[in-house]
């Protein structure tokens, strides 16, 4: 253990000498208040320590201790349903300790040690595990199984494994590894959060993350394993698509990560999250999600690292081979961390005074999503998904956070204030908008929604790229100068913006699309489209067609039910072919 004293203070930023023993990234123990730092420079004997406290009223000549440990998260059983601050200190526990203001050097365990839990053995008696084997397993919450693995780096035989009720640090089982020693297996492991964690093997994204909002799922598709920046300004919606894909994406565990957001954001989640019903288990959507908060009052240094903290829970789950979904919310204001720990450093700023290695920052965090093939003998698959919102000031997409982002993510679903002034939710622009991975998803699309599914998209981007185009034409010289055809183009276009892209997210059935439903909604708006074209060639006037008492069933048919699809959409395209089909046989005699 190495033992220094400060020489100087700013900030976040504690520099301190006699640190020569000390390793970089080690967490150390600042002054007699024993706040928590972690090393992120070496000069000989003087370590640069970021402190994730805050640290007013320290000063030269106060003890600085090192731990001789890398920041690490607690990884076990007691890990779903709880709120930890970027650190991964549990905020109930620090509550229940201190109250409702949180003191500083607050030593407190992340896990509980005394709660017991029902472990129950997978392996037997002289079995062979490796390292990332599941021996055991804990039914954390009703929907979550914790499943327990062999440590990294312990392969061997099993020497000892019972069932029964443990706390995470009791032994339930031993290994004799290839040295002929016996190894000591708990609940819990401790993990290094800068560190990704070690699988196999990554595989390509190849099936989609289905979230059930249609502008996502049918223009801007993200994979399971894939990676996704949600940039706009202020006011447009980055939270509400954020809580959205929470609540409704196919992941069966959620890491929510609040980084630098309000305050007041965190409660709605924390509010709203307990009382959501999970549509898969109709459980509390709590049971399976772990929350980090690190708000805009919290030390700034401590965002840095909830970032990291958020990623390895969300790796530890994907080893267990679940597929997670985590939502950074947002990773502007870690990139704000990050600029005020460079600038204490005296390091040369980058662009807009952001750390010259911001975008390898970003890229380090958003690479260690995937789809992977886990470590173990049994090939399992695990996929963390990870969706980044990005908050550039003042809505300007090209200040560097929102660009380096770009540079690496494959989907960017762009939120535009216009929309969203215009009450049109998820503001997600789709002239802007897109998404790397439509062609790896292509197969499963054909193979398990519909062959033709492309070509409706297609063909839909299509629409409102040329109503667009057609809006500019309409603002000169108005709307009766445009040709029939032109006319049908906008009317379709706007069907699909506010028939099929505009989502209600507090409608109980509007909430969520299924694949299915989303397949036919778009059909039969397409199908208006196609059918009207053939009309005005023979001659149907536009009025007359944009005047068919369908296209009010149209328009309401994403408030039917799941279970009424099939019936319902069948009749109203029955409908639509017998009116179009009666106005072409009338202009015909």
């Amino acid at each position: 253990m190495s033992q220094g004293t400060i020489v100087k203070v700013s900030g976040p930023l504690v520099i301190a000498e006699g640190m020569r023993d000390a390793n970089m990234f080690d967490v150390v123990r600042v002054s007699e208040h024993r706040l928590i730092g972690e090393i992120i420079e070496m000069h000989g004997d003087k370590a640069s320590i970021q402190v994730y406290e805050e640290t007013a009223g320290l000063g030269p000549g106060e003890p600085v201790v090192s731990t001789g440990a890398p920041l690490s998260v607690e990884l076990g059983p007691g890990l779903i349903e709880n709120i930890f601050d970027g650190i991964q200190r549990p905020l109930e526990n620090m509550r229940k300790m201190v109250g409702s203001n949180i003191t500083r050097g607050i030593d407190i365990t992340s896990l509980d040690r005394k709660k017991k839990w029902k472990f129950e053995p997978t392996v037997k008696k002289g079995a062979k595990v490796t390292a990332g084997d599941i021996i055991g397993k804990v039914q954390e919450t009703s929907i979550v199984e914790h499943r327990i693995m062999v440590p990294y780096g312990v392969s061997g035989t099993v020497e000892e494994i019972s069932g029964g009720s443990f706390t995470i640090e009791e032994t339930v089982a031993k290994v004799r590894n290839d040295k002929n020693e016996l190894v000591e297996i708990q609940m819990m492991q401790k993990w290094p959060v800068r560190v990704g964690r070690s699988y196999k093997e990554k595989l390509p994204p190849d099936s989609p993350l289905v979230t059930g909002q249609r502008v996502v799922d049918t223009l801007f598709p993200l994979a399971k394993g894939g990676v996704a920046a949600v940039p706009g300004p202020f006011g447009s919606g980055k939270t509400v698509v954020q809580h959205q894909l929470a609540k409704w994406a196919d992941a069966e565990i959620v890491v929510y990560i609040g980084c630098g957001e309000r305050g007041n954001e965190m409660t709605d989640v924390l509010r709203e999250f307990p009382n959501l019903k999970d549509p898969r288990t109709g459980e509390s959507l709590m049971k399976r999600t772990v929350l980090i908060a690190n708000t805009s009052d919290m030390p700034v240094a401590a965002r840095e690292a909830s970032i990291y903290t958020g990623m390895t829970i969300a790796e530890y789950f994907r080893d267990m081979g679940y597929s997670v979904a985590l939502m950074a919310d947002s990773t502007s204001r870690w990139a704000e961390a990050l600029r005020e720990m460079s600038g204490r450093l005296e390091e040369m700023p980058g662009e807009e005074g952001y750390p010259a290695y911001l975008g390898s920052r970003l890229a380090q965090f958003y690479e260690r999503a995937g789809r992977v093939i886990c470590l173990g003998s049994d090939g399992r698959e695990g996929a963390l998904t990870a969706i980044g919102a990005v908050s550039p000031p003042g809505g300007d997409m090209s200040e560097p956070v929102t660009q380096a982002t770009l540079r690496i993510v494959k989907v960017f679903w762009g939120l535009d204030a216009s929309l969203a002034y215009r009450r049109h939710f998820p503001a997600i622009n789709w002239l802007l908008s897109y998404s790397l991975y439509l062609d790896r998803l292509d197969k499963w699309i054909n193979e398990n929604v519909a062959r033709d599914w492309n070509s409706l998209r297609t063909d839909t981007m299509k629409i409102l790229q040329e109503e667009s185009e057609l809006e500019e034409i309409v603002r000169l010289v108005g709307v009766d100068a445009l040709s029939p055809s032109d006319r049908l183009t906008l009317e379709s276009a706007k069907s699909i913006r506010e028939d099929y892209l505009h989502q209600n997210a507090f409608h109980e059935v509007d909430t969520y699309t299924s694949l299915n439903k989303q397949y036919r909604m778009l059909k039969l708006i397409l199908e208006f489209y196609y059918k009207g074209k053939k009309a005005i060639e023979a001659g149907v006037s536009i009025k007359d067609l944009f005047e068919l008492p369908v296209r009010e069933r149209i328009g309401r048919a994403k408030y039917t039910p799941e279970d009424q699809v099939e019936s319902s959409f069948n009749e109203i395209e029955n409908e639509l072919n017998n009116q179009i089909e009666a106005l072409i046989s009338k202009e015909v005699h």
